[in-house]
């Protein structure tokens, strides 16, 4: 167990894995080369390659790495969100979402944690001055450049990057966030979460990361992820412009 991280507290990386034994055991190790003060959570979804066992592995060689199982593969969403509880549970000040396959660079942490010293949520961005994207095709270049660009759109936020998976939050803003009522899974629950902390007016800074594309084993992005974030994304903006419209009915009527 960690004595925490200065001007942080304690911290808790989340790593959700579900077939990742290429990568599980290379991305433990240079999270705890990185930033020696965080612990670790691998919450692995009953993975049929045998990355529990290595998680078990390196859990039962070092302390500050410990291990979640859960039943069968849930979605990212879930995953997350039983980490964040782990946290809660635990009496940690704040935790980090990293993917395994090492697109999120462990060595870039300690940057989004001293950001967080006076924040209470960073996120990571591909798409601010300074970040940038290694290896991906124009496809998936353009998806997310027009997705983030949709979302702010609609949703009305100012951020860059929503969609993003490299981020920390402290815990008192995640409770406040209410995120048991959260059931968006993907590139979704992301931008779910973002905008949360945005219509919560929590102090959010985003900063340049760099992304790099898996080298090792199977992506987990799909048409389904997509077509729900652009439903969801719809649905939420549609909603809140409603409800302004009827505030600002509701006001008129009574100054009338």
């Amino acid at each position: 167990m960690s004595e925490g991280y200065p001007g942080v507290g304690r911290v808790l990386v989340i790593i959700p894995t579900y077939n990742e034994s290429e990568n599980i055991r290379l991305i433990s190790e240079r999270l705890r080369r990185a930033v020696p003060a965080v612990d670790l959570l691998i919450a692995d979804d009953n993975s049929p390659d045998g990355t529990g066992a290595i998680a078990d592995g390196l859990a039962a060689a070092d302390p500050q790495i410990h291990v979640l199982h859960r039943a069968g593969k849930q979605g990212l969403g879930a995953a997350y969100l039983a980490g964040f509880a782990w946290a809660g549970e635990h009496a940690y000040d704040a935790v980090v979402e990293m993917d395994a396959d090492g697109s999120h660079a462990p060595e870039e942490l300690s940057r989004l944690l001293d950001a967080l010293a006076d924040a209470d949520v960073v996120l990571g961005s591909r798409w601010v001055p300074g970040g940038k994207v290694i290896n991906w095709p124009w496809h998936r270049y353009l998806l997310s450049r027009g997705g983030n660009f949709y979302t702010r759109v609609v949703l009305g936020m100012p951020f860059h990057d929503a969609t993003g998976g490299y981020r920390a939050y402290r815990i008192t803003a995640l409770n406040k966030m209410e995120t048991e009522t959260v059931a968006s899974q993907g590139y979704c629950f992301q931008v779910d979460l973002a905008w949360r902390a945005h219509r919560h007016g929590f102090r959010v800074a985003e900063l340049p990361i760099t992304f790099a594309e898996r080298e090792r084993g199977a992506s987990k992005m799909s048409s389904a992820i997509v077509r729900e974030a652009l439903w969801r994304v719809t649905v939420w903006g549609t909603k809140a412009r409603t409800a302004s419209v009827r505030r600002a009915l509701t006001g008129r009527g009574r100054a009338g």
